[in-house]
């Protein structure tokens, strides 16, 4: 059990001089050997300790060259394009379970504080943060940090990819009510301590978002095809010449 504490210490502190620019970019890692003598622990410590970094994509190995730092926030911006659709059934999975877990676990001021929200869901003005402030409320009842992280994290890309937001913007100035029905229904199954219940309710709230996100796709595809037909029309329309 002592080499993987010493392996992960051995991470953390080369991964600080890497954020804090000790070990820049493009910069080459001190020798295996110095870095055991540095950290005072074996050579099979840092390999392991190199691994680890790698695969956090904080540094590559180049076989007969060394272990170099790479451009770690290029790293974590890699990812393919998500869609709103994506985003959504990925929500529907993560947040039905975490209701379903808050429901046994939520204390009785998170409760008072969620029912808050449901007050300023009302209010055109706080209704969007209100509802972020909902489900987060419910992530962070459920004692699981991992649980919290993956909520956040698809909040933050609710909140900032483009396409995404402006997909639930037309969906969600059109259903104030319905959607405030639906996170009232979320309250009531948690605040009943009913797992199963809230969980449903919680898949319920975003079954009815993504068939709303297909409606709107929908009718903006129907609206390119008019206009594209209608562009079509006047080119080779023969009305000018039976005039």
């Amino acid at each position: 059990m002592k080499r993987p504490r010493r392996f992960w210490s051995v991470v953390e502190k080369l991964e600080a001089l890497i954020n804090n620019g000790t070990y820049p970019v493009g910069s080459r890692l001190p020798a295996e050997r110095v870095l055991a003598e540095t950290y005072g622990v074996s050579r099979p410590t840092i390999r392991e300790a190199i691994i680890a970094l790698e695969v956090r994509e904080r540094v590559e190995v180049k076989t007969g060259s060394g272990v170099y730092v790479t451009a770690a926030q290029q790293a974590e911006n890699k990812h393919q394009a998500i869609s709103a659709f994506e985003l959504t059934q990925a929500r529907a999975l993560v947040e039905g379970e975490a209701a379903a877990l808050a429901a046994a676990t939520i204390r009785q001021d998170e409760l008072t504080a969620l029912a808050q929200t449901l007050t300023d869901m009302e209010k055109a003005a706080t209704a969007d943060e209100a509802d972020q402030q909902f489900h987060e409320i419910i992530a962070k009842a459920t004692r699981n940090n991992a649980m919290v992280s993956s909520i956040q994290n698809l909040w933050k890309l609710r909140r900032s990819e483009p396409q995404i937001i402006a997909a639930y913007q037309d969906v969600c100035s059109q259903s104030i009510d319905q959607r405030l029905v639906e996170h009232t229904a979320i309250y009531n199954a948690i605040a009943s301590r009913d797992s199963s219940a809230a969980r449903k309710a919680m898949h319920n709230h975003f079954n009815r978002l993504i068939n709303a996100l297909f409606a709107t796709s929908e009718a903006k595809a129907l609206e390119e095809i008019k206009r594209k037909t209608d562009e079509t029309r006047d080119l080779y329309s023969l009305s000018h010449l039976t005039q």
